[in-house]
């Protein structure tokens, strides 16, 4: 597919109503045309009048990485039957088959396989010219994709992001709430917020908060119950709030101990794939959970949880991550700093 960044043809710009264009070449051809507020591109596919949406584009390569319509649909909070739409216009436009559909299971077709990457180019570079000129005027703008854990996004970083996009409103923000790690090689994401080392080498971390702790901790009503543990043994006579990770149950627990980490297989009568919910559940006294401490700093200043076993939790640095350095935009940059700073005080 030819690009509208960089061709070699000489051309004239518009002055319509409807936004910038990229109108014919002297040689009256049919060339791009970009219109800001429709969001599409008219491409030349030996039809002058072929025009091809970017968020149908869009739509496209989530599709793609996400492997299904109703998985790309929730990551783009629309639904299967908008998805379908937006690629079978773009197919229209196209004349071309992307994907190999049945009822069961969806694949790219051969088209699909070559069309992919040229899509992903020209989302990229859109990106990168609206980025290259908010930085040549000192600002920092466009998209900011970003994937965050659900607890310490509700609860933490829901406020700090929106003091963020207020210094910096240029900035269109595209935030996804999950503890499912998303995987950053095939989502359309320049950035997520993680717990816990890198298993992935490939990947770029900027540390927020590399000193960070798990606290076990309990509401107040659970001790006065129960009683609190004074070693990690003792948590096997005590009920548990399990969290998933992936397809994981975490139910083995590693303490720092004098002697070195020291792992203990727990039980407890509730688990849940969403942070947010076991600190619930915590919270409401069901139970003892195993918890970083950015996110129950401000319960445990209020004396809502209790610290259990000070100082005896295992390391769970906080960093922002991304697929490759060439993704560590001024926007991130700025981003990990205003983090940092916040995480920094608030641990003090």
């Amino acid at each position: 597919m030819p690009s509208a960044i960089g061709c070699s043809r000489r051309y004239r710009t518009g002055t319509e109503a409807d936004g910038l264009r990229i109108a014919k070449d002297k040689y009256d051809e049919p060339m791009y045309r970009l219109t800001d507020e429709q969001g599409t591109i008219a491409a030349n596919f030996n039809d002058p009048r072929t025009m091809i949406r970017l968020d149908d584009v869009q739509v496209f390569v989530l599709a793609a990485d996400a492997g299904s319509f109703s998985a790309a649909a929730r990551l783009a909070d629309s639904t299967p039957a908008m998805v379908s739409h937006a690629v079978q216009r773009l197919e229209r436009e196209l004349g071309a088959r992307l994907f190999v559909r049945s009822t069961r299971s969806m694949r790219l077709s051969d088209d699909g396989e070559r069309y992919l990457p040229h899509a992903r180019a020209l989302l990229d570079a859109l990106t990168s010219g609206s980025r290259a000129l908010a930085e040549g005027r000192g600002d920092i703008a466009g998209p900011l994709r970003l994937a965050v854990p659900s607890d310490l996004g509700r609860h933490l970083l829901l406020p700090w992001l929106d003091a963020f996009q207020a210094e910096h409103p240029g900035i269109s923000l595209q935030l996804r709430i999950s503890d499912r790690s998303a995987d950053l090689h095939r989502h359309p994401l320049d950035a997520a917020v993680r717990y816990g080392t890198l298993d992935d080498s490939g990947l770029v971390a900027l540390p927020l908060a590399p000193d960070n702790l798990r606290v076990l901790c309990a509401a107040p009503e659970y001790i006065a119950r129960h009683g609190a543990p004074t070693h990690p043994d003792e948590l096997r006579d005590h009920n548990c709030l399990c969290f998933v990770w992936g397809d994981q149950i975490h139910d083995r627990w590693t303490f720092a101990l004098p002697r070195g980490p020291h792992t203990v297989k727990v039980t407890g009568n509730r688990i849940s794939d969403d942070a947010e919910v076991v600190r619930r559940w915590g919270l409401a006294g069901h139970g003892i959970m195993y918890k970083s401490h950015v996110d129950v700093v401000g319960d445990l200043a209020a004396g809502r949880l209790v610290d259990l076993l000070p100082g005896m939790g295992e390391r769970a640095p906080l960093n922002l991550v991304s697929a490759h350095r060439s993704q560590l935009t001024p926007a991130v940059q700025r981003l990990k700093d205003f983090l940092r700073a916040r995480l920094d005080e608030l641990l003090r």
